[in-house]
């Protein structure tokens, strides 16, 4: 079996909206079920500072592996743009020109995850990068959002630096409530095989994960504006059958139990009041 990962950071994606495209074109914007590469290394590249068109290869050598705390709902909106403006400030078409009068409104539709929660580990073997994107998103240059502009997380995104992060990722409190009838499976996501997840392996768990379930293209080659460049990567997936116990709930209650987590077992950053 490979080895698990020895360094990574933990982070903690939540907000009322997060949208994480995988296919967005021109009028549609779709959003994945769980966070993308393209748009972690996004805001990675964000929160250091970095133009558009900036190299993106120290970040996208980071390895991630999702944990769905709360799937969420799908919503779509519908959305308008260069309705009732003067003929000068219509929409541009790709020729240049302002749009005619009876065409200015472009109508699109856009989908949002309304309500979900995500615990992602940030791997690697590279100490420096992972100090450099742990300080990037405690205090960013860019402010962070869950994918999109208009979804802001609802909280610090950063959990913390740890050593074995998939021990914690798999042990972390679970922002969701107890499941009311029978067990109920908690579905991680990776980039790289699952079986290495420390999991209880006589649990009932629909497959080890060592085989990639699909193809996703959310690798990101370039974020330049007009050069925009991703290529498709395995997706590998695992369901597996947490504890009772770590169902810790919505609000107040569940972030006292991830609190008491991360001051039991995470290393406090140098300077760090916390």
């Amino acid at each position: 079996m490979t080895e698990r990962p020895a360094r990574g950071l933990l982070l903690r994606l939540a907000g009322p909206l997060q949208s994480w495209g995988t296919h967005s074109k021109y009028l549609w914007r779709d959003t994945a079920r769980f966070p993308t590469r393209s748009g972690i290394v996004g805001m990675l590249a964000a929160g250091l500072g970095r133009e558009r068109g900036a190299p993106l290869d120290d970040l996208t050598a980071l390895s991630m592996t999702v944990r769905v705390d709360r799937p969420g709902v799908v919503l779509s909106d519908f959305h308008t743009v260069g309705g009732g403006l003067p003929a000068d400030e219509k929409v541009i078409t790709v020729d240049g020109k302002r749009r005619a009068g009876d065409k200015g409104t472009l109508v699109s539709k856009r989908q949002y995850l309304a309500d979900a929660a995500f615990t992602l580990a940030l791997t690697s073997d590279d100490a420096e990068l992972l100090h450099m994107c742990g300080d990037a998103l405690r205090d960013p240059h860019w402010p962070l959002f869950l994918g999109r502009r208009s979804c802001p997380p609802e909280g610090p995104i950063l959990l913390g630096a740890v050593e074995d992060p998939l021990q914690h990722l798999v042990r972390l409190p679970l922002a969701t409530k107890r499941p009311r009838s029978g067990a109920q499976a908690t579905d991680f996501y990776g980039d790289r095989p699952l079986g290495v997840l420390p999991v209880d392996t006589d649990a009932p768990d629909r497959g080890d994960g060592d085989h990639h379930s699909g193809e996703v293209t959310d690798e990101p080659l370039s974020f330049a504006p007009l050069q925009r460049h991703y290529r498709p990567r395995p997706l590998y997936r695992r369901a597996v059958h947490l504890p009772e116990a770590a169902y810790e709930g919505f609000g107040t209650g569940y972030l006292e139990k991830l609190q008491t987590y991360i001051d039991t077992h995470f290393v406090k950053p140098e300077g760090s009041a916390r």
